[in-house]
């Protein structure tokens, strides 16, 4: 018999459809996915190098430490350092994680009691919500629209009951809806979190991805204590399979992270921790290369965006373009799966991210310019 906290969340919805699709292509209807976000390009190929190097250290195969090598958390406060702007001491106040994706888990299971309550963006990552569920807790949804640039509300967040809150998860760039926060909103959530005696978590992992203008709700004054922010080499370093991220914030807050984690593993291994201090090296040329390609991609998906009659905002950042359907007399779910059926072309529902996200669809940059075109040329046929 399983637990019953599986009882509170259903398999993660990229989970089951891509076997959907698996098995469209392999009854020979070949599907393109532009509803992932997994960067199809390489690293730079210093990690790679890096990575190979690593063979020939003595420890290579040997346990890791929880916290990573010095070198590491050094090279992360340095990258936080020179595109931030934010000092953290690499000792104590850096925890390098297996992807950000394990940090969602492990701050929930370092703070969170069950009962707590959790102020999750509507629309938003649905790991926060079922990692919430999972550690017994409850989610708490603060919704982000449109019409207010997709920053929260405070007004509303005051109305709310925020007794028993303990965490609220922020997420800028913001995914699914590409929007950066407003120079204020790291600001203003401080000192609302502050006076609230809420834990603030940002959670960063497309700072480069479309933008000149990297942010980190760490280089606002008062940022480390109060809140902690994930970070990600998937996304903007195209190392998604490597599994590597990292957290910041206060000492304390650190260390009970650090707590959690190392009763969960036995330490990243020493040859992808090398790669990772490369990656987080490079140049600044590097993203700029990869911006061009992602902007040449965007256009892409704006034709074909426009040709499934959705409107979008083309200043948005991040891997996705998020796209209003004009027509909203089906769901975006009903709608998408019309699409995946006809044309073979997968694009993510909106409402998957929240009941604000319906009405909505999501296209991937991570997908080759000619795959789109192909897409565009599908659709186009009727």
């Amino acid at each position: 018999m399983t637990a019953k906290r599986l009882n509170t969340v259903k398999e993660y919805y990229f989970s089951e459809k891509l076997r959907e699709v698996s098995l469209m292509v392999a009854a020979g209807n070949p599907v393109i996915n532009i509803g992932i976000g997994s960067p199809d390009l390489p690293p730079h190929p210093k990690v790679v190098a890096a990575l190979k190097e690593s063979f020939d250290h003595p420890k290579v195969h040997q346990y890791q430490s929880y916290q990573g090598v010095p070198e590491l958390r050094q090279a992360i406060a340095e990258f936080y350092q020179k595109h931030y702007q934010y000092n953290a001491n690499p000792i104590s106040e850096i925890l390098p994680l297996m992807g950000s994706k394990e940090g969602i888990m492990h701050i929930s299971m370092a703070f969170l009691n069950p009962g707590d309550k959790v102020l999750i963006p509507n629309p938003g990552y649905p790991t926060y919500q079922s990692v919430t569920r999972l550690v017994e807790a409850e989610p708490v949804f603060y919704d982000l629209d449109a019409q207010n640039q997709w920053q929260p509300n405070f007004d509303d967040l005051d109305r709310m009951d925020l007794s028993d809150v303990k965490l609220m998860w922020v997420n800028y760039p913001h995914m699914p809806t590409g929007a950066s926060a407003q120079k204020e909103t790291f600001e203003k959530l401080i000192v609302w979190a502050k006076e609230k005696d809420i834990l603030l978590v940002n959670d960063n992992p497309y700072s480069f991805v479309l933008t000149d203008h990297p942010q980190s709700m760490m280089s606002v004054p008062g940022a480390k204590d109060v809140g902690m922010e994930l970070n990600s080499l998937s996304k903007s370093f195209n190392m998604a399979g490597w599994r590597v991220g990292m957290v910041l914030g206060n000492q304390k807050n650190i260390n009970a992270v650090l707590k959690v984690k190392s009763n969960m593993d036995s330490g990243m291994f020493y040859g992808i921790q090398r790669g990772a201090i490369a990656a987080l090296q490079v140049q600044d040329s590097w993203f700029k290369k990869l911006n061009n390609i992602y902007d040449e991609r965007k256009k892409l998906i704006f034709k074909l965006a426009t040709l499934l009659k959705t409107d979008f905002d083309t200043n948005s950042s991040g891997l996705f373009v998020w796209a209003k359907m004009r027509n909203t007399s089906m769901s975006s779910v009903h709608y998408i799966e019309e699409i995946l059926q006809k044309h073979h072309v997968f694009i993510a529902p909106g409402s998957i991210f929240g009941s604000q996200g319906e009405g909505y669809i999501r296209f991937s940059l991570c997908v080759e310019a000619e795959q789109i075109s192909k897409a565009i040329k599908r659709i186009s046929k009727k």
